[in-house]
């Protein structure tokens, strides 16, 4: 399991820190320059290799699970990520999502991390969906979809509470429990549809919302054509162009560089598709380059290690 938290962590991270110097570009404009290696400085002005906010909530949630489940504990590491650089890429904060920005001043002022995420429509960003990952390794041996569907719900909701935003995280973390079992893409995809279908008619759902997902559900993504692909920070966007990027690629570089060059949200789409893509390829198959390139790069994957000893 170290190889496969090491691949998950620095996979997403990697993703992330691609996208980073391109993010709110256009797809127009990056299929003229796309990215095809780490730039330095571009949007927010950092260094090569630098990651943002997604992958540094990423790493306080797991940093907090290699102490055990505790809601209290992961949302007050997000305080401080947010208010110190805690497992910022260079101990600083340069960006930070709206919703995100809410919520944590909600945990600042005493809300309980229960109730501090946005609960409306237009809260449904991809600001838990980009940080789920290692719930995926907690959960992996947990049996019961109801408890894993649970968990998943209260750590989106400290930041992201609406049901959609939730369902995603979902969807994506069983994916990634899926290829943790097998890493054949199409047929853990596969399985994940079956499973999620599954439990989706044991609930009383929303079947508005449900329907939502039925490009996802109940079809293959892997043949939709490009212009059908939206990579804005909509967590329905941004889930649907990372599966669509995992789906019709055959390699980690592939798969993280189709993400970022979709444009938009590219750090987001970065992360999410690079989380599943390291597991997916494993670690081996990140180039190197990337790899030793990254911001805390060391830190990283000892993290991965303690996290790994936690739960393998």
């Amino acid at each position: 399991m170290i190889d496969q938290v090491k691949a998950a962590f620095i996979g997403a991270a990697i993703g992330d820190a691609l996208g980073v110097p391109v993010e709110f570009m256009s797809r127009a404009a990056l299929s003229r320059n796309p990215v095809t290696d780490y730039r330095g400085y571009g949007v927010w002005h950092q260094p090569p290799g630098t990651f943002s906010d997604d992958s540094s909530l990423l790493f306080c949630t797991a940093e907090s699970l290699c102490t055990g489940y505790d809601v209290a504990d992961i949302a007050n590491r997000f305080v401080r990520w947010y208010q110190q650089g805690y497992w910022g890429a260079h101990d600083e904060v340069f960006d930070i999502g709206g919703a995100t920005r809410t919520a944590l001043t909600r945990v600042i002022n005493g809300t309980s991390p229960t109730l501090s995420g946005g609960l409306l429509e237009q809260d449904n960003g991809n600001g838990s969906l980009m940080r789920i990952l290692p719930v995926a390794f907690y959960l992996c041996n947990e049996p019961s979809m109801q408890t894993r569907f649970d968990t998943v719900r209260a750590l989106s909701a400290i930041t992201h509470g609406h049901f959609r935003s939730v369902m995603a995280c979902f969807v994506y973390v069983e994916l990634a429990i899926q290829l943790l079992t097998d890493p054949d893409i199409p047929a853990a995809y596969a399985r994940m549809q079956t499973r999620v279908n599954d439990f989706i008619a044991e609930n009383a759902f929303s079947p508005t919302e449900i329907r939502l997902f039925d490009r996802i559900l109940q079809a293959d993504l892997s043949h939709l054509d490009e212009p059908a692909i939206r990579s804005s920070g909509y967590v329905m966007d941004t889930l649907e162009s990372s599966l669509w990027c995992l789906l019709t690629t055959r390699s980690f570089e592939e798969a993280v560089l189709k993400a970022v060059n979709l444009g938009d949200d590219t750090d987001t789409t970065g992360t999410v598709t690079g989380g599943l893509a390291g597991l997916a390829y494993g670690y081996e198959a990140i180039p190197t380059h990337w790899v030793y390139s990254l911001a805390k790069q060391e830190a990283i994957e000892k993290l991965a290690e303690r996290f790994a000893g936690r739960y393998a």
